[in-house]
């Protein structure tokens, strides 16, 4: 059995889009790999890559460079190259049917209308991997305004209070992450999930 796990963060290159809600799988590997001692700064095959011994395993951390709707030709590659296993994968991106800040680890299901996922799962030609979802919230919810056209209000940056209630969850991701690299799903689906 392999070693290997790849971690996917989803979003768009540029400063234009840093820190936008869209780019929020950027900011959790970056963040993953910076309490990992890395950061993906290598530019390999369509992507800013770094790999790590973590806990054991050989792990892979990439930012695709192909802008969201491209994503799955990069993960493809990482995927295919390093021979991971579908259950070896997890894709971090963001969430527009749930709260700000809301996490939830999933396996399977439907794209859910997210370019990057329909993406990767073109590529990868199945939709057998884990993903973990964050919350950004969607026009017309929790006080959002529901003027705000979808494409504009993911490609906006974090308010205050929002960005303030994804970085509170850094440190629980970055437990559930490990728990899954330790093989340990039901505990970080248990952890992850209840992060309301």
């Amino acid at each position: 059995m392999t070693n290997d796990f790849l971690i996917v963060g989803l979003g768009n290159p540029g400063e234009h889009y840093h820190s936008t809600r869209h780019n929020v799988g950027f900011l959790i590997v970056d963040q993953l790999a910076t309490s990992w001692g890395e950061k993906a700064c290598r530019e390999k095959w369509q992507a800013l890559y770094t790999s790590s011994s973590v806990l054991g395993k050989n792990l892979h951390i990439i930012k695709p460079l192909t802008f969201m709707n491209r994503s799955g030709k990069a993960v493809a590659q990482y995927f295919r190259f390093f021979k991971i296993l579908p259950d070896h994968l997890l894709v971090i991106h963001d969430d527009l049917d749930m709260a700000p800040g809301r996490i939830k680890l999933v396996k399977n299901g439907g794209a859910g209308g997210h370019n990057g996922i329909k993406s990767i799962v073109e590529n990868l030609g199945t939709p057998d991997y884990f993903r973990l979802k964050i919350g950004i919230g969607r026009p017309g919810k929790g006080g959002i305004h529901p003027d705000i056209p979808v494409e504009n209000y993911v490609l906006s940056k974090f308010d205050e209070s929002d960005r303030t209630i994804v970085e509170s969850r850094y440190l629980n991701i970055q437990q559930g992450v490990e728990l899954f690299l330790q093989g340990e799903t039901a505990k970080a689906l248990g952890l992850l999930n209840s992060l309301k």
